[in-house]
């Protein structure tokens, strides 16, 4: 058995969120094709991830040994670290991702949970998992000449290969805001490579 954490990242409700549209039928999805696994939903907003607060770095550079896993800030990192598969769901905003998960990611982001330094530099902790990434965004960044103006998709794969994830899927509708685009195709095109995605994953 699985544990897969669904981390969602937008301020907008399931119902208005074309992000959400997708990431969730590719939960249902996933859920048909492996019943027996654990579905852990962390909806960022509901949870109100916030900055790291001042004065409580300390907890996150070096946890101390046996450290409470109900720590307030330490427990996202124990909980990431825990499970074998991750689904991030989030809009690509101002050409990277929300706010609230970069917040999230320096939460989990704790030497000594899911990193480490050795002598060669920092080593990844999180090792045997896979993930994909789920984004909505406006315009086509798959697609040059705006390809390289993309940071939050780049940004995820790169944290995650840093903690050790290298296995890395993303799935992505573009070109949503673009004028003239059949939106409703573009979403719907997403959603059936979710279902096929999501059987395999």
């Amino acid at each position: 058995m699985s544990k897969v954490l669904y981390i969602k990242a937008n301020a907008k409700s399931d119902g208005l969120s074309r992000t959400f549209k997708i990431s969730d039928i590719f939960i249902e999805t996933y859920k048909e094709a492996h019943p027996e696994d654990e579905i852990i939903t962390l909806d960022l907003y509901n949870e109100g991830i916030d900055f790291l607060p001042k004065g409580n770095l300390d907890a996150v550079k070096k946890p101390e040994e046996g450290i409470d896993k109900d720590h307030p800030i330490l427990k996202y990192a124990y909980q990431f670290l825990e499970a074998d598969k991750y689904v991030i769901a989030e809009p690509l905003w101002n050409l990277s991702v929300p706010a609230i998960l970069k917040a999230y990611i320096d939460y989990i982001s704790v030497t000594g949970i899911t990193f480490k330094y050795t002598e060669s530099g920092p080593v990844g902790l999180c090792t045997g998992k896979k993930a994909i990434n789920i984004t909505s965004r406006g315009g086509n960044y798959d697609a040059e000449p705006y390809v390289s103006f993309e940071m939050g998709d780049r940004y995820l794969k790169t944290m995650f290969a840093f903690l050790g994830i290298t296995d890395f899927t993303t799935i992505s509708a573009d070109a949503l805001d673009v004028v003239g685009n059949d939106v409703y195709a573009i979403v719907e095109k997403a959603v059936m490579v979710a279902k096929i995605t999501a059987r395999n994953f």
